[in-house]
């Protein structure tokens, strides 16, 4: 039996007011792949506790740039969070990487984070560390139980948008004002 579903890619997740599962909380996700065996995506908005300069030192890649040095690393989710993952706008063939549409791309090879350490990488670019997943049929049920709000990719708010408020301004991209919500959803 196929179950009909919307393809999600290239969307943002948003998590409403009443999710309160700790790993998405308010949390903005890119979905980045989305198929009849589930879905993956990266948390865009919340920051872990490493700069990308510790996570380059780790991973003995030297930069003299200390803005770059300086950029947090996200908490992409609780999967994979040994993992580093890069949402960019660079369409240049990378060791590994998927077109998550519209000019966005997932890579997770060494060679994007060398070419950024060398001042040659993506002019727009995340780095998170984990990504979140979900089994088929999961993301489709949550999305039924009123976990979620899908507003399309907007490249503002995932490069240009201080992280604190990426929540609120994704969802105001579909008129939504997560502030007027109450904390918690049910069907008429």
């Amino acid at each position: 039996m196929s179950t009909h579903f919307d393809n999600l890619a290239n969307h943002l997740l948003v998590a409403l007011p009443s999710l309160t599962d700790s790993a998405f909380a308010r949390s903005v996700a890119l979905i980045c792949q989305h198929d009849d065996n589930g879905a993956m995506g990266v948390v865009v908005n919340q920051p872990s506790e490493y700069t990308l300069g510790e996570v380059l030192s780790q991973m003995e890649i030297d930069t003299g740039d200390e803005r770059l040095r300086a950029v947090p690393v996200l908490n992409g989710g609780p999967v994979h969070t040994g993992r580093g993952f890069v949402i960019h706008d660079d369409a240049r063939d990378w060791d590994s990487s998927l077109a998550v549409g519209q000019g966005l791309y997932l890579t997770t090879s060494r060679d994007i984070l060398e070419a950024m350490a060398r001042g040659d990488g993506p002019r727009n670019a995340l780095v998170t560390l984990g990504c979140a997943g979900w089994g088929a049929g999961q993301l489709e049920q949550e999305l039924a139980e009123d976990s979620w709000l899908t507003v399309p990719a907007d490249p503002v708010v995932l490069f240009d948008a201080p992280l604190d408020e990426r929540w609120q301004l994704a969802a105001s991209r579909i008129g939504v004002d997560l502030f007027r919500l109450a904390g918690y959803s049910g069907h008429a």
